[in-house]
């Protein structure tokens, strides 16, 4: 026979249309004073907790009871009892140690122990914490840290039954946080703790960049979309986005691997299996069955590196990863299952990759929805005297030593780099230069000579930098040069100055892949000059013109 609890929840289910997959969960302390009760009497008096099982209009999936020692035959009883006026919910006892409930601070920190140690599943439930149970100080924590979203909640609040009425009543209290700004403030040290941690540590002074850093919390804290981060080569991407999966482990949003990719890497037929796996034998060479990078991200944080470069059949299948969470291996008729965070990281312009038909419109719209544009470092020149003393305590700390720089020596390297240095790198450039000044800082301490030394180097490496600019803005023009990095920059530079000083295409060739032509049985230098140049849309007599 189906109990009434039984077919109130099926009604309820049909007129309010609600997901059968979202269960209701309930967080609240055992009420010593007005849970308790023995005896078949018990049944005759309102008790809090039991009284959630009986609301009609409520379907409780779980309970999860808090209680102290001295009150564990009670705490048993409300679980057999809530049982049997909702024989569909579960209720799990949690033994917690508690020496005085009136103390707010032993309260206050063993509910937040609870709250960051619980394993909330916001995808497939809601939460509702009970604010009726438990002394004022509890619930008064309670209260605080739902409205600081440790506990991922709305309130619940029950009442006993007015005259003439069987059952009590209930409401849920979703909080306004615009309504509470005072209770908000006390959190404002935790939340200065995350803002530090994503900075590394670092009291940036760039408003720019600090209000980026805000938004950028809140966003990763709150949401599971994917975020893109922008910014030039160098500006630091890969390190904020190892700072966003630490802090998603800090608050208990993460259990999963960070994956890095460099998207940059994964060329030809390689990068569909790099990516998505592959079965055994899908392949010529394909001995082993591979995971694959998004698999290996299930549960985690997939940072997908120069996003850019991936080719249209990857996106495509990156796309279906990201709005299904499943995608098929290569080789494999079988779909599997990965459920991943996602950040993206470019220093292209991808909306100009849409338009040229490199990049797919509806995957930049899937990841553009939290976007977020890293300065370099050239366009946050306030923030270099932070970073310059957090990158002598990070290198002087890689190398074991105390490494310092005396008055003279940091008042000249700070008035080049804050006014002179155009810092092309970004970050790269200036971390680098610390750790050349600390390999010849004698006894760690670099003096004026070594900076001296080391403002010579950079002008010198950028004045060829611009040099190698200047050639190869003739050949591809100012756009298409903006997108090459830096490395390939000088590569193609490189390749241009050869075959401008050699008399054909085979020779040029020969005089570039000198070394490796040894190790190969046949040769085709010139094939192989002819493909590298058409992967920039070059040819040998633009080139040579």
């Amino acid at each position: 026979m189906i109990s009434a609890h039984t077919l109130r929840y099926f009604a309820l289910l049909i007129s309010c249309s609600i997901n059968l997959d979202m269960k209701t969960v309930v967080l609240g302390f055992l009420g010593s004073t007005l849970d308790r009760g023995f005896g078949d009497r018990r049944w005759d008096r309102w008790r809090p907790t039991i009284g959630i099982g009986q609301q009609e209009d409520l379907l409780v999936d779980r309970v999860e009871l808090l209680h102290v020692p001295a009150h564990q035959k009670l705490a048993r009883l409300i679980a057999d009892d809530f049982v049997q006026v909702s024989p569909e919910s579960e209720v799990r006892l949690h033994r917690t140690t508690l020496r005085d409930p009136w103390d707010f601070e032993e309260v206050f920190g063993l509910l937040h122990g609870f709250a960051t140690s619980y394993p909330f599943d916001l995808e497939n439930e809601r939460y509702l914490v009970h604010i009726t149970t438990g002394s004022h100080v509890a619930q008064i924590c309670f209260f605080l840290l739902t409205e600081s979203r440790h506990f991922p909640a709305q309130l619940l609040q029950t009442s006993p039954p007015k005259k003439g009425e069987d059952l009590g009543s209930h409401a849920i209290i979703d909080l306004d946080l615009s309504r509470y700004d005072a209770l908000a403030r006390r959190f404002a040290e935790e939340r200065e703790a995350s803002l530090s941690f994503l900075k590394a540590g670092i009291a940036t002074r760039s408003e720019r960049f600090n209000a980026l850093i805000e938004s950028l919390e809140r966003v990763v804290l709150r949401s599971t979309e994917p975020v893109l981060l922008l910014g030039p080569t160098g500006a630091g991407k890969s390190r904020l986005a190892r700072r966003i999966d630490a802090l998603l482990r800090s608050r208990r949003q993460l259990a999963g691997p960070l994956v890095e990719v460099n998207c940059a890497t994964l060329r030809g037929d390689g990068a569909m299996s790099a990516l998505f796996g592959h079965t055994k034998g899908a392949f010529t060479g394909a001995a082993a069955a591979r995971e694959g990078l998004l698999r290996a991200a299930d549960g985690g944080l997939l940072f997908l590196d120069e996003v850019g470069e991936l080719g249209l059949d990857e996106q495509a299948m990156l796309l279906r990863a990201i709005e299904d969470k499943r995608f098929l291996p290569v080789g494999s008729d079988r779909e599997v299952e990965s459920q991943f965070r996602l950040i993206c990281g470019t220093n292209r312009d991808l909306r100009a990759a849409v338009r040229d038909g490199r990049f797919r419109e509806d995957l930049l719209a899937r990841i553009d929805l939290w976007a977020f544009e890293l300065p370099g470092l050239a366009e946050r020149r306030e923030d270099i005297e932070p970073n310059l003393d957090f990158e002598l305590e990070q290198v002087g700390a890689e190398r074991g030593e105390a490494l310092t720089m005396n008055r003279e020596a940091r008042a000249r390297f700070l008035e080049f780099a804050t006014v002179e240095a155009t810092w092309p790198a970004s970050f790269r450039d200036f971390h680098a230069a610390i750790v050349r000044m600390a390999t010849l800082a004698p006894g760690g301490r670099i003096d004026r000579p070594t900076v001296d030394a080391e403002i010579d180097r950079l002008r010198a490496t950028w004045s060829r930098a611009t040099e190698v600019d200047a050639s190869l803005k003739d050949l591809l023009g100012p756009e298409r040069l903006a997108e090459l990095d830096r490395f390939d920059r000088a590569q193609l530079a490189d390749v241009v100055r050869v075959c401008r000083e050699s008399k054909s295409l085979s020779a040029a060739g020969r005089t570039l892949f000198a070394a490796s032509r040894k190790r190969r049985k046949s040769t085709n230098d010139a094939d192989r000059l002819r493909k590298y140049l058409l992967r920039h849309d070059l040819d040998w007599e633009s080139v040579r013109g």
